[in-house]
């Protein structure tokens, strides 16, 4: 009796021995990001990072060298495995590639780049038009349009926001994990304002600002 009641003890402590700890891959989603976006507003966009507006965190002052330590803390810590730690095995699953390959993401990027190319740059250019926080397009100062260009550049605008929604998803549902979308799209609307070309707006803590 007792050896059969040992059985399925041991089953539970044999399958409690193994963790599968997948991590969202952020520097090969950021990579994924950069390769769409820059195929969607052609190869021209110089991709800079937002400018920061300076504060305490000058090279060489505490507060960056305390920025640097608790950096450093958090590097280490993500190498620790606790399970390993307490004695439980840990199969770690590899941070996978994030693809952007496939028949249905490929297609939404050419629907972009021709909407793009043909209608909302010069919107962009025009400074109308803004990359918002949330991965989308805003029309954000129309009387900066021509009059007879309105109703074409705001369904362009409502058209690329449905592929982009779309792409942001898909991405995701692509490489298995539809529980990243939102991670996604953080990913990419921080990509199209580092695309950004020089005169373009992008919002950035809730409020605009241009390249």
């Amino acid at each position: 009796m007792r050896r059969l009641m040992g059985i399925p003890v041991a089953a539970v402590m044999v399958t409690a021995c193994v963790t599968i700890n997948v991590y969202f891959p952020a520097a090969e989603a950021r990579e994924a990001a950069r390769e769409f976006v820059d195929k969607v507003i052609g190869d021209e966009a110089t991709a800079t990072p937002p400018v920061e507006e300076a504060g305490d965190n000058k090279q060489g002052g505490p507060s960056a060298m305390i920025d640097g330590t608790t950096s450093s803390l958090r590097q280490l810590a993500s190498r620790v495995d606790l399970y390993a730690v307490v004695g439980i095995g840990s199969a770690h699953a590899q941070s996978p590639d994030i693809s952007i390959k496939t028949p249905a993401i490929q297609a939404i990027q050419a629907r972009m780049a021709a909407r793009f190319n043909s209608t909302l740059r010069a919107g962009f250019d025009a400074g109308a038009l803004g990359f918002a926080s949330d991965g989308t397009i805003v029309v954000r100062d129309a009387a900066k349009l021509p009059l007879k260009d309105r109703a074409s550049i705001q369904q362009a605008v409502a058209e690329d926001n449905r592929d982009r929604n779309a792409v942001y998803r898909e991405v995701a549902v692509a490489n298995g994990h539809p529980e990243w979308e939102s991670q996604i799209r953080e990913v990419f609307a921080k990509q199209w304002a580092e695309s950004a070309r020089s005169g373009w707006w992008y919002q950035s803590g809730g409020s605009w600002k241009q390249k």
